[in-house]
C-alpha cells in the first residue's frame, strides 16, 4: 500500500484562491471571487460556479477555466493529485442539474489534510 501524502490545508486553500483569481483574469466571463472553502468529495475537489455565470458560458469555456485553475494547483501542490500523461494537471467539471463545480479530480492514493 502506498504511503499517505500530506498536504497543508492553509497552503492548499491559499493556492486555490490565487489560482482562481489568476484564472478569472484570463477568463473574463468568470467573475468569481476567490473561494473561502473547498468542496471535497469522492468525485471532485473544487468550488461552485455561481449559477448566472454557469448559464452564460459554454462547457468548453468552463473546462478551460478549470484547466487553468488545476494547472496552477498542480504546479504548487503536485501531491494533491496524480498528473495526467505529459505531466499536465487537467481540471475537472461536475455538473448536476444547474449546479456546476470546477476543480481537480480526486486522487487514488491516501491524502492526509493538515491544519
Amino acid at each position: 500500500m502506498p504511503q499517505a501524502k500530506s498536504l497543508s490545508l492553509a497552503k492548499f486553500t491559499a493556492t486555490v484562491q490565487a489560482a482562481v483569481k489568476a484564472a478569472a483574469q484570463r477568463h473574463p466571463k468568470f467573475k468569481i471571487d476567490p473561494p473561502h472553502g473547498i468542496t471535497v468529495s469522492y468525485l471532485i475537489r473544487g468550488i461552485p460556479v455561481p449559477e448566472p455565470i454557469a448559464a452564460s458560458v459554454t462547457l468548453g469555456e468552463t473546462q478551460a477555466f478549470a484547466n487553468d485553475v488545476a494547472q496552477q494547483i498542480g504546479a504548487a501542490h503536485p501531491e494533491a493529485f496524480a498528473a495526467a500523461p505529459g505531466g499536465t494537471h487537467p481540471g475537472a467539471v461536475l455538473s448536476i442539474g444547474r449546479h456546476v463545480i470546477i476543480g481537480i479530480p480526486p486522487i487514488a492514493e491516501s491524502l492526509v489534510v493538515e491544519k
